[in-house]
């Protein structure tokens, strides 16, 4: 999809250092990528201790010792 967005020159400039692009659009598109694998991460870690069928560390150790 074609957008056009008007980019500081100093934040495109340092998007394209840091990710070591070859271009800017190279840059953004990583930028934008990396955006949503951090937001999903996120997301993804608010259910952390939201199943109680999980075992325990400790029930899960005796299950190990008792095999």
């Amino acid at each position: 999809m074609k957008t056009t967005v008007d980019i500081p020159d100093r934040e495109l400039e340092d998007a394209v250092r840091f990710t070591k692009a070859r271009t800017k659009r190279e840059a953004v598109v990583g930028a934008i990528a990396d955006f949503n694998r951090r937001m999903r991460m996120a997301e993804l870690a608010g259910y952390a201790g939201t199943c109680e069928n999980l075992m325990t560390p400790e029930e899960l150790q005796a299950q190990r010792r008792g095999a």
